[in-house]
């Protein structure tokens, strides 16, 4: 098994027993593999929930360029939503996994066809 695979087994992981969620595999891989080597970096692959410029970082480079949403206030809501969901508690926010949550939240998965 690749380390991008054993990733991803761990991704879908999180998403099954911290978010209630049962990923599509196929959209989580897609996701995952948007993320490029972030992945493999210890500091890149998780998201500072408690950091504003991590937060402007992800509505700016992934909400906006990745998934074409309009720049609007909506859109911390749902990074904090998705956190949230993620459990505040968790120190390791994996980027792939609330990038995989908040593409799933504005149905945004035609971008990953």
């Amino acid at each position: 098994m690749s380390k991008r695979e054993e990733l991803i087994k761990k991704y879908a992981a999180d998403l099954k027993d911290k978010c209630g969620v049962t990923p599509n595999m196929d959209l989580l891989t897609k996701v995952t593999i948007g993320c490029g080597p972030a992945i493999y970096n210890d500091d890149a692959s998780v998201v500072a929930g408690t950091q504003e410029s991590e937060l402007e970082t992800v509505k700016k480079n992934f909400l906006v360029k990745k998934l074409g949403l309009p720049d609007s206030p909506e859109l911390f809501g749902a990074i904090h939503a998705v956190l949230e969901k993620y459990g505040k508690s968790n120190k390791h926010k994996y980027r792939a996994v609330v990038y995989y949550l908040l593409t799933v939240h504005f149905k945004k998965e035609s971008v990953y066809k």
